[in-house]
């Protein structure tokens, strides 16, 4: 069986988007623990460097170990150095300076929920700039039962005040959801582990030079430190090369809708590791919306697209009857 049959199947997918999910979650409290205990505070420039620091690793990890499990360098050949170059741009080096930025600023639970927007994000790119998929009364009414939930999240927390480290979140998701549309288009035939190593790496020394220029340092290193930074590098690594691989087999919408459990994970593990506000209530009935906003848009958004596919076909099948009964003229 190979890998297409494999990732598109909808259990399949659903499990390794979940994991993609969790794992994503745990970053959120990771970070916030990795400044302290590196000891960086507000500094922009450390805060950068500390993010360039991760990517680089995290390229380092995905080509080593891709490398040794498929017995071949990770080499990207001349076509593939274009998207790697704008997927470094757009999905490291832009996506999380803004994120870690703002991650500084605003408490892990809030950022976990404005984080979500990138379903949203995701939706717009893929629906209306690049027209990789159709639009659907499903794909809609899912993302936006889902977002409920984030809301009830956020309810549930420390309110709904706005600064600027939530803007810089929202200006994350924005790239991200970019980046995903981006690597869903570039992964069609090529190879999404490598578009993957080889753009957190560039990405990730990108960061580390940006943090250098402006005076970013780690003013100490902990063994607590250590851990947590090779954590978050390999979060990194293992989630986002799954989800490039989910991306080149399914509709960029079908995978996204999935990030609606990031907020509610980073929830959760920032209530736990961080002492942030907590409400058991709130967070089960959004666990409830989430899930259900997945469910629905999975069921009518597969249903509008099959019908939608029905149409097309009606319509060649009529448009090649009709040019057979005029003798085949074009």
């Amino acid at each position: 069986m190979n890998a297409e049959k494999i990732f598109s199947k909808p259990v399949v997918m659903t499990i390794a988007a979940v994991i993609c999910c969790v794992l994503w979650g745990s970053a959120f409290p990771a970070i916030k623990v990795g400044y302290e205990s590196f000891g960086i505070g507000n500094e922009s420039g450390s805060q950068i460097l500390f993010a360039g620091l991760r990517f680089t690793l995290a390229g380092v990890f995905v080509l080593v170990c891709t490398s040794i499990a498929e017995r071949r360098l990770l080499i990207p050949k001349k076509r593939d150095v274009a998207p790697i170059v704008l997927l470094s741009f757009v999905q490291t080096s832009l996506h999380y300076a803004f994120f870690y930025l703002g991650l500084s600023i605003t408490t892990g639970v809030k950022a976990s929920v404005l984080a979500a927007t990138i379903v949203f994000f995701s939706l717009i790119f893929a629906c209306f700039v690049f027209r990789t998929e159709k639009f659907s009364a499903g794909k809609f009414i899912g993302v936006l039962i889902g977002f409920c939930g984030v809301i009830i999240v956020n309810l549930g927390g420390d309110g709904w005040g706005f600064n600027l480290g939530d803007g810089f979140v929202l200006i994350a998701a924005a790239f991200g959801a970019l980046s995903s549309v981006l690597m869903k288009i570039f992964g069609k035939d090529r190879d999404p582990v490598l578009l993957s190593g080889w753009q957190f790496f560039i990405g990730g020394l990108v960061l580390v030079a940006l943090g250098l220029i402006m005076g970013g340092r780690i003013p100490q290193w902990s063994t607590r430190g250590f851990f947590i930074l090779i954590w978050l590098a390999f979060v990194s690594a293992a989630a986002y090369s799954l989800w490039g691989i989910l991306l080149k087999y399914n509709p960029v919408s079908r995978v996204t809708v999935f990030n609606f459990l990031d907020p509610v994970c980073g929830f959760i593990l920032s209530a736990l590791l961080l002492k942030e506000e907590f409400n058991v209530l709130f967070c089960l009935l959004a666990l409830a919306l989430v899930s259900g906003g997945i469910v629905i848009s999975h069921l009518l958004g597969a249903r509008g697209e099959r019908k939608i596919k029905k149409m097309q076909t009606v319509e060649q099948t009529s448009a090649e009857s009709d040019q057979e009964n005029s003798g085949g003229e074009p």
